[in-house]
């Protein structure tokens, strides 16, 4: 990379990048190529949703690149800017990405000159090649999420499954954004001089498989929930039955000592085998009703 005034102009390819959207360096790149106001409010103003906005003299486009958390479950989206125009691209973006470096290593031996629709072709597919990859480690999670409610539900398992659901959700308006843009790339080459139509389709391909694989997950995801609940419902009601047996149980001994507890005289209550009838009775009433919830299945 070579430096300049204005950016970094990228070795011997159509490419002027500023690796800072808040630096002078795009006011005066955007006053002397002519690029609209509102395209550098865009790229200083974060979170914009994918899309392409055609002008007379150059074409800007909003990407969403994907940035990873250490923990590896955290999916972050930064917009990664280009302003295309006939003799070169420039790019800004969002913040620290790795797109860049990982671009010139494609373009290390392709051979020179370099167009600017392949140069775009490059970044688009290094972009959306991070979306599979980390898709797949959700998968991985979510298996064992799945595991995990079937052996033994806590509520930390359902806090993961609501964190799963929002990432696969903000993923999934991400990707469908990124295919609603290569869709315009893709009509573009259709009658281009230079057609890169079969790789823009390339990556047009990848971004819808990793919008199918983002809805299975989902799905996946809706089944631990419906998992998850069935199971807490069924312990829930393991419990209430336990207790509802161990309650009727215990009515008829209530009933037993409190008529033998009356302060009145009762027959056969000074008899020297009052306490074992007693306890006989209560013993036999205890297994009636023991062998009724049986006979019911109930237990």
């Amino acid at each position: 990379m070579a430096g300049a005034g204005s950016g970094i102009t990228i070795r011997d390819l159509p490419w002027l990048h500023i690796a800072d959207a808040d630096s002078a360096a795009l006011d005066e790149v955007a006053r002397r190529e002519g690029f609209h106001e509102l395209d550098v409010e865009d790229c200083r103003h974060h979170r914009q949703i994918a899309k392409v906005t055609e002008y007379e003299g150059y074409t800007f486009v909003v990407a969403k690149s994907l940035q990873i958390s250490p923990d590896r479950l955290q999916l972050h989206f930064e917009d990664f800017n280009l302003f295309l125009q006939p003799h070169q691209i420039v790019t800004v973006p969002e913040g620290r990405t790795e797109v860049p470096e990982k671009a010139l290593a494609r373009l290390n031996g392709a051979p020179r000159p370099v167009s600017v629709m392949r140069l775009a072709y490059t970044l688009l597919d290094v972009i959306v090649d991070e979306y599979l990859p980390a898709l797949y480690r959700l998968g991985e999670e979510i298996d064992r999420i799945e595991e995990e409610v079937l052996r033994e539900p806590t509520p930390r398992s359902l806090r993961r499954i609501f964190h799963l659901r929002r990432q696969l959700l903000e993923f999934r308006r991400n990707a469908i954004s990124m295919r609603d843009l290569l869709g315009f790339f893709l009509r573009s080459q259709q009658n281009a001089g230079e057609s890169l139509y079969m790789y823009y389709r390339d990556v047009h391909d990848h971004v819808v498989r990793t919008i199918d694989v983002s809805e299975t997950y989902r799905d996946l995801l809706t089944g631990a929930l419906d998992v998850y609940l069935s199971a807490v419902a069924n312990r829930t009601n393991d419990v209430m039955k336990i207790l509802t047996i161990y309650g009727t149980v215990a009515i008829p001994l209530v009933v037993i000592t409190g008529f033998y507890g009356m302060n009145i005289k009762i027959p056969g209550e000074q008899s020297p085998r009052a306490f074992w009838l007693v306890l006989g009775l209560m013993g036999l009433s205890t297994g009636l009703v023991l062998w009724y919830f049986r006979r019911r299945k109930w237990w």
